[in-house]
């Protein structure tokens, strides 16, 4: 039994609402932290958090940021009305200072990437138990994948008008362009 395990076999409620709207990551992470020891109840959209929620408060929560119905920091205020007490860690895939900041001020304890290797979210939600920072990831994203998750969200924002989010990344609109079709970097 490794040190996780152990420490999540310790936890009087071990429940957790895992909230993502892209199923295949929503079943791999939920089966990953099950195999760990959490009781897991997984949804994919923030009407079924808030109905999970009201139901019966999990003692924690691993919210995505960006949903197709909404926002996770709208059902993190559902669950602190709910249960105070619950811990909190957001995911996404578009990570930055703003929207990590937003998650810490509405109760998030953490805050992590996507893909969130599950012995990481599991460390986030122990460690935040204990009231000490979890340490870093094993496997961090690199200097350019930062750049690249980056470059996708204003992107997005900008909904996908390319000239916009050249003008607004302060970038030339080709290179921009050569950038969007390539592959993610690792």
């Amino acid at each position: 039994m490794t040190d996780v395990s152990a420490a999540i076999a310790a936890l009087p409620d071990r429940t957790v609402l895992l909230l993502d709207d892209d199923a295949p990551l929503r079943t791999r992470l939920g089966r990953a932290l099950e195999s760990r020891g959490f009781d897991m109840r997984l949804v994919g959209s923030v009407a079924e958090a808030v109905a999970a929620v009201k139901e019966s408060p999990p003692a924690f929560a691993v919210l995505d940021m960006r949903l197709e119905d909404g926002n996770g920091l709208q059902v993190v205020e559902v669950i602190h009305t709910r249960r105070p007490d619950c811990r909190v860690v957001m995911l996404t895939g578009y990570g930055n200072i703003a929207t990590a900041v937003a998650a810490v001020k509405a109760g998030a304890v953490d805050y992590l990437p996507k893909p969130a290797d599950a012995d990481d979210v599991a460390r986030a939600l122990l460690a935040a138990r204990d009231g000490v920072a979890p340490p870093p990831p094993e496997n961090p994203m690199s200097a350019d994948r930062v750049r690249w998750e980056h470059i996708q969200r204003v992107y997005e924002l900008c909904n996908h008008n390319i000239s916009e989010t050249a003008r607004r990344l302060n970038m030339h609109r080709r290179t921009l362009q050569r950038i969007l079709a390539k592959r993610a970097p690792r």
